[in-house]
């Protein structure tokens, strides 16, 4: 996947929330149906696969690949479930690849027409399937964000308010007493400088 997606600090591209992308794609007799969704975990996924794969009990395959996560932490996993070695799973995943998206699952439900499709005609007809349901797909880009924990004493109060105005972080959680707390949350690639503005107030009149 690209660096500029997956593996940049802080943006990554994925699917609109809440949304089921649909795609279709036919083989003599054979029906691939498609469908794509946002996930924000492995575990997501998961549930995901297992509702679908109840909704089509009837299916001879239920076919999937997904992309969690970015940069070094990045998770794929493809799967044919009963389909020939690589023909199925691998080229969903392929589509989701191309388009640099993560934090996606495409699931490819397959209905058996009677006659068999050899392994080129499968990996056609999955990756044909994957690329529909992925064209119907609404996307949008989103920021990796990291967490700032910072403790300080009350009378700092202003200067660390101040920092919080002119970097615009998003409040997580906080505690104002003798000694506050604060949590964070800021594009990653300006959480050091967030860190090093705060350190610095420590040692400022």
């Amino acid at each position: 996947m690209s660096n500029d997606i997956m593996g940049c600090a802080d943006e990554y591209v994925t699917l609109r929330q809440g949304m089921v992308a649909e795609g279709f794609y036919s083989e003599k007799r054979s029906k691939f149906l498609a469908f794509a969704l946002h996930v924000d975990s492995e575990e997501k996924a998961k549930e995901v696969l297992t509702s679908y794969r109840k909704r089509f009990f009837d299916a001879r395959h239920v076919c999937y690949a997904y992309v969690v996560g970015w940069g070094d932490s990045a998770v794929s996993r493809a799967n044919d479930d009963g389909e020939p070695s690589n023909s199925a799973g691998k080229p969903i995943l392929g589509q989701i690849v191309k388009q640099e998206l993560t934090n996606v699952i495409v699931i490819v439900v397959r209905y058996f027409g009677g006659v068999k499709l050899g392994t080129g005609g499968l990996m056609v007809a999955y990756r044909t399937a994957a690329s529909d349901a992925l064209e119907h797909a609404e996307t949008e880009r989103r920021i990796v964000e990291e967490t700032v924990d910072y403790s300080f004493p009350y009378v700092m109060m202003n200067d660390v308010m101040r920092v919080i105005k002119e970097m615009k972080p998003r409040i997580v959680d906080q505690k104002f007493d003798n000694t506050c707390q604060i949590s964070l949350a800021i594009r990653k690639s300006e959480a050091q400088r967030l860190r090093d503005r705060l350190a610095n107030l420590a040692f400022s009149d």
